[in-house]
């Protein structure tokens, strides 16, 4: 029997290439497969619209808890400076309300004596502001014509009392004869000018050296006597007048300070205190010190702080670093590590008009925010 097998010829080059066109065909489908994506499509609330892809987590944020975490370059840009706290004995500090007042031994008012029209002085009426020397006439006040005549009566009357009392030399006391004396030379000189004329000319004379604080005069204004027309005060020697309610205060006090605006510290002198009560307060005077010029006028409300020799235990740290939470809480910020701030409710009590005392709500060693607190407590 012939074997089949020896009459099968098997070519190699037709099966290897036969091989090859499958291995081909394979990759050609494969990578058909690749490109060409599947379209999907999200079910009914599922989709996100045009939502801006969600920022990344290096920017100024609150914390859950409170705390802002802020990155370094963030508090560069807010400035924000640090400064390590430690408690120590500080003098406890009363709280005053008080006004500017003009020295009395710098300042003066000018009021006519009789009731007439205003007539400009020398160099004319003052206007504010201006430097006036003492002895200087601001204006004169020309007497209504029914003043004059009242007036002339009055010396002629004055005269003849002199003369009658004169010839009594000896018998009438001689105070009583230098008085009718004072009075018709007083007289005399309301009604005369220099030559000896009769005219009802009063000059207004500024009676310190100093400056125009007011002024409410114009040419040929009607004046009555006692009318305030000027008030000259003397800038550099103003007084600072508080109200106590504590009459032992005055004689605690070891030094003090004024502040008229946030921030702003004035030093004062304590000059004394009344023993009499003024509308149920004890008058305090103090005066500024130190040779920088002081921006204050006459009247003008300030808050004064009198350090006593009371001590008590606090942190001393500045009065723009004292804030308020959401819950109108007093809080300062702590920096608690590289970039994550924390706030602390406090008690405080004020040093002077730009320092307070944390009484309670601080340990030592704490470093609290002293600038760029305000920026911070912005951040949301």
């Amino acid at each position: 029997m012939r074997s089949h097998s020896s009459n099968l010829k098997i070519d190699p080059s037709a099966g290897a290439s036969r091989h090859g066109v499958l291995v081909a065909a394979l990759m050609y489908l494969l990578m058909s497969a690749a490109t060409v994506a599947p379209v999907a499509y999200a079910g009914p609330g599922h989709d996100h619209g045009d939502a801006a892809p969600v920022a990344g987590g290096n920017s100024p944020k609150r914390l859950p808890d409170g705390s802002v975490f802020l990155p370094k370059s963030a508090q560069r840009q807010l400035q924000v400076r640090t400064t390590i706290v430690k408690a120590e004995e500080l003098p406890k500090v009363v709280e005053l309300t008080a006004r500017v007042v003009a020295d009395p031994n710098a300042g003066g008012k000018v009021q006519p004596t009789v009731s007439g029209r205003i007539e400009p002085g020398p160099k004319g009426l003052p206007s504010l502001g201006a430097k006036v020397a003492k002895g200087e006439v601001l204006a004169y006040v020309r007497a209504a014509e029914s003043a004059t005549p009242e007036l002339k009566v009055n010396l002629e009357q004055a005269k003849r009392k002199l003369a009658r009392l004169e010839q009594l030399d000896g018998v009438v006391p001689q105070r009583e004869i230098e008085s009718v004396r004072i009075e018709v030379q007083s007289l005399t000189e309301r009604l005369s000018s220099g030559g000896g004329s009769y005219v009802a000319r009063e000059p207004l004379v500024a009676p310190v050296a100093g400056v125009i604080a007011a002024a409410s005069v114009v040419a040929g204004q009607v004046v009555e006597p006692r009318e305030l027309l000027f008030e000259i005060v003397d800038p550099a020697r103003l007084q600072i007048e508080a109200s106590g309610f504590d009459i032992a205060l005055s004689a605690n006090i070891e030094s003090a300070s004024a502040s008229g605006t946030p921030g702003q510290s004035i030093p004062l002198r304590f000059m004394g205190s009344g023993t009499a009560l003024r509308d149920g307060a004890l008058p305090i005077v103090f005066r500024t010190e130190g040779n920088k010029p002081v921006e204050l006028a006459v009247g003008q409300p300030l808050k004064v702080l009198a350090k006593t020799r009371t001590k008590l235990k606090g942190h001393a740290v500045p009065a723009s670093a004292v804030l308020k939470n959401p819950s109108n809480q007093d809080i300062v910020w702590t920096h608690t590590s590289a970039e994550r701030f924390e706030p602390r409710t406090i008690r405080w009590a004020a040093l002077d008009g730009a320092n307070v005392a944390v009484l309670d709500g601080l340990a030592d060693g704490a470093r609290v925010v002293v600038q760029g607190a305000a920026l911070l407590n912005q951040v949301r």
